[in-house]
């Protein structure tokens, strides 16, 4: 998306998209603790409608013993508790005290949930059970839901395309919680390591700057068709799937066209993979054929005896 919107600048500012591109991640990483703080809201919005069931004038005897098993689950208190979260969140000051219609609404939802009424009635639940319904609610809750997606865009256009890649993320981070870690548990970091991180700007740099390179490649690949003729993601996600190939010798060529291939599918049309990924196959042909290839270490992986010869 950011070498999209750099293909619709005017002014052809590289450092400043670069800049936005960054940004964008940050944004991401926002939405992950944001996310994971949704979870203690709907837990605080269960928690206070025990607490007025038990002002009532009147209460049943349900109102007087109720099912505390969700708002005392240990995995939802380990992140309340958590250091790294903590510390994320008074630095950026996330919050949902302006959209607290969302918890509220997707507590509603929960209650009428099936997997809800099993998590609560069970006889017998240990801690990967507990973990295994928070894990529930974020990725097959949060997911369907029309008001959080409407109302993270209406927060953030970073925040359009970013949902459900945050949500898997979120759902790694609940799977590698243990009983007990309590609040020094991991969350996952904004980049692996520095070679991640400057392989996001090394990969958005290369494929602008080789983008004439990579549009001659893709033209004489294409039979019947011109460069300005096919959709314009296609040819982004083309453009980095070569930069990725062509700069960094140690991930294999098949990683690379299997990873744009999905890529294709989920910003492109419904046939973007297929064309993306016949033209992609062709061009990593004639490549090893000049020897264009420069692969070594774990980028061998799938080249032929002859290929590794060459190079």
């Amino acid at each position: 998306m950011a070498l999209y919107a750099f293909n619709r600048r005017e002014d052809g500012d590289l450092v400043k998209a670069e800049s936005e591109l960054v940004f964008s991640i940050t944004k991401a990483y926002d939405l992950y603790h944001y996310l994971l703080l949704l979870v203690l809201e709907i837990s605080d919005v269960a928690s206070d409608r025990i607490e007025r069931a038990l002002q009532k004038r009147m209460p049943t005897p349900e109102d007087l013993n109720p099912n505390r098993r969700f708002i005392d689950n240990p995995v939802i208190e380990q992140l309340r508790n958590n250091k790294s979260f903590n510390k994320y969140l008074n630095g950026t000051k996330l919050s949902w005290v302006n959209f607290m219609h969302i918890p509220k609404i997707l507590y509603n939802n929960m209650i009428s949930w099936d997997e809800l009424e099993e998590y609560m009635n069970s006889e017998q639940i240990n801690y990967q059970g507990h973990k295994k319904f928070v894990i529930s609610l974020v990725s097959k809750l949060f997911s369907v839901s029309e008001d959080l997606v409407n109302c993270l865009e209406e927060q953030s256009i970073y925040w359009n395309d970013d949902l459900e890649y945050v949500l898997l993320m979120i759902e790694k981070t609940l799977k590698k919680f243990k009983s007990g870690s309590g609040e020094e548990t991991e969350l996952m970091p904004l980049y692996k390591n520095r070679d991640d991180e400057e392989f996001v700007k090394l990969l958005f740099r290369k494929a602008v700057l080789s983008s004439a390179q990579s549009s001659e490649l893709i033209d004489n690949n294409t039979t019947n068709w011109e460069v300005d003729r096919i959709a314009l993601m296609d040819t982004l996600v083309m453009q980095l799937a070569i930069a990725e190939v062509l700069e960094f010798p140690e991930i294999p060529v098949k990683v690379t066209l299997n990873e744009y291939i999905e890529i294709a599918k989920y910003y492109c049309t419904p046939k973007s993979s297929t064309f993306v990924n016949g033209i992609l196959d062709n061009i990593f042909r004639e490549m090893r054929e000049k020897g264009l290839l420069r692969k070594y270490g774990r980028g061998l992986i799938g080249e032929s005896v002859n290929s590794k010869l060459n190079d």
